[in-house]
């Protein structure tokens, strides 16, 4: 069963900790697949996944190329998973999918400076705990290390 994590984004924006999160999902060896909920998110987070860092990039795809389901990452807006990843992040007010089965983690990640947001977080908690799903929540501390608090 799929192992859901919260992280409650105050200290840094999500286009500064999803790339290091992605990159570690990578290397432990899982593929994996960012949902945000429009096409203008996605363009924006296709264009700085592979500018973030001089030193390197994030190898990934959309879900409107051809080759998609060969992406390492993928970006969608859909909750679908064409690329077999273990790994789903949800980002910008993306809600958990219906079918949790064949993830490791999903991953929701939400802006703790945007009332909307942090309700949509709340209510998508309670969603994994009604579900049964094994959810943890976590903030960042004042060095910027992610402590699980719940």
């Amino acid at each position: 069963m799929a192992e859901v994590l919260f992280y409650h984004l105050q200290r840094q924006p999500l286009e500064a900790v999803l790339p290091v999160l992605v990159t570690r999902s990578l290397e432990r060896g899982w593929r994996v697949i960012i949902e945000v909920p429009d096409e203008e998110r996605l363009g924006a987070l296709d264009d700085h996944l592979w500018t973030f860092s001089e030193e390197s990039f994030l190898p990934h795809g959309t879900e409107k190329e051809a080759d998609a389901a060969s992406q390492p990452v993928l970006l969608t807006t859909g909750a679908h998973n064409p690329n077999g990843a273990q790994v789903r992040f949800l980002a910008a007010a993306a809600r958990l999918p219906e079918a949790v089965d064949g993830y490791e983690r999903i991953v929701l990640m939400f802006d703790g400076n945007d009332e909307d947001a942090l309700a949509a977080a709340r209510g998508e908690w309670k969603r994994a705990r009604q579900l049964g799903l094994a959810a943890t929540y976590w903030q960042q501390d004042e060095a910027g290390r992610w402590i699980k608090k719940a």
